[in-house]
């Protein structure tokens, strides 16, 4: 799913005239990903941080031949921009952008599906393989390169989970935030599929929330193809029912979407669960042996 991004790929950036868009191209730019062009509607012709804007993905695509994108366009403009990427024949799609309307989001994944292209978000803070890639806005300065993987649906706990890790030189192989909505493109069981075919990772550190059912089905997984120790934290514990924290993913319907039933389901499974970052981040270290791992 993700080998793609071992191979040095050209990147472009959607909306990369804008505020957001244009500082977080210069920080893939220094973190060494090879962002090639930018693409803001009638701004063809413009520079931004040395990286030339075009008009259309295509025009894009065809020049630096990108086989990924990274979606910074407004929420009313997104699901035409993951549309014409989609459309442009681009690989994976990294959609930062918050408050699509769900609606929206079922036609994208659709159109995806129907031309295999991977989609990480939307509302996620995208994905970082320290040293080799940064795609999105996780900050390069928390990764450290190593054999863990981390899954995380909250944006701000993928920061943490990772910089508390690498405080502690457990170093990861990968870094990805899924994102909080309702409706994303790459799920658990997605991240935990090429986590558990990737020989160079030897832990999974999975990061989920109250609402929804991704965890139960990543649950259901682990019981049945993970063979790696996984570790899990469910955030939410005190929330009542009908809660919503944050964002439109993470709204408690029932006891079913609660963070116990959710720890528990995945304890059951065979992962080692935590009720606390602090806790995720200890047993991780405590069970973690640096001689065994594989590096890439």
């Amino acid at each position: 799913m993700f080998d793609l991004l071992f191979d040095n790929p050209a990147v472009i950036v959607q909306g990369i005239t804008g505020k957001h868009g244009a500082f977080h191209t210069l920080e893939m730019l220094r973190a060494g990903t090879r962002v090639m062009a930018g693409v803001t509607p009638g701004k063809a012709g413009e520079s931004i941080h040395g990286v030339e804007v075009y008009n259309t993905v295509a025009e894009a695509k065809n020049e630096c031949l990108a086989s990924i994108s990274i979606i910074f366009v407004p929420a009313p403009f997104a699901r035409a921009a993951m549309e014409e990427a989609i459309e442009a024949g681009i690989e994976l799609i990294i959609c930062i952008t918050e408050g699509i309307p769900v609606h929206d989001m079922l036609g994208v994944l659709q159109k995806a599906k129907e031309a295999g292209t991977l989609i990480v978000g939307p509302n996620c803070p995208g994905l970082l393989i320290p040293s080799v890639i940064k795609l999105g806005i996780i900050p390069e300065s928390i990764g450290l390169p190593g054999s863990v993987a981390v899954v995380s649906r909250s944006g701000t706990l993928t920061y943490e989970a990772a910089a508390s890790l690498s405080a502690k030189g457990i170093g990861q192989r990968y870094i990805v935030g899924i994102g909080g909505d309702r409706l994303r493109g790459t799920s658990f069981v997605d991240c935990l599929r090429q986590f558990q075919a990737d020989q160079n990772v030897s832990h999974i550190v999975l990061i989920g929330e109250i609402g929804g059912a991704d965890e139960q089905a990543a649950a259901a997984y682990i019981r049945s193809h993970i063979t790696k120790p996984l570790f899990a934290y469910i955030v939410g514990h005190s929330a009542p029912p009908e809660t919503q924290l944050g964002h439109a993913g993470a709204i408690m319907g029932s006891e079913y979407e609660s963070a116990a039933a959710k720890t528990e389901q995945l304890r059951a499974a065979g992962a080692t669960v935590a009720s606390s970052l602090p806790e995720l981040v200890q047993i991780v270290a405590e069970a973690y042996d640096p001689t065994q791992a594989t590096l890439p």
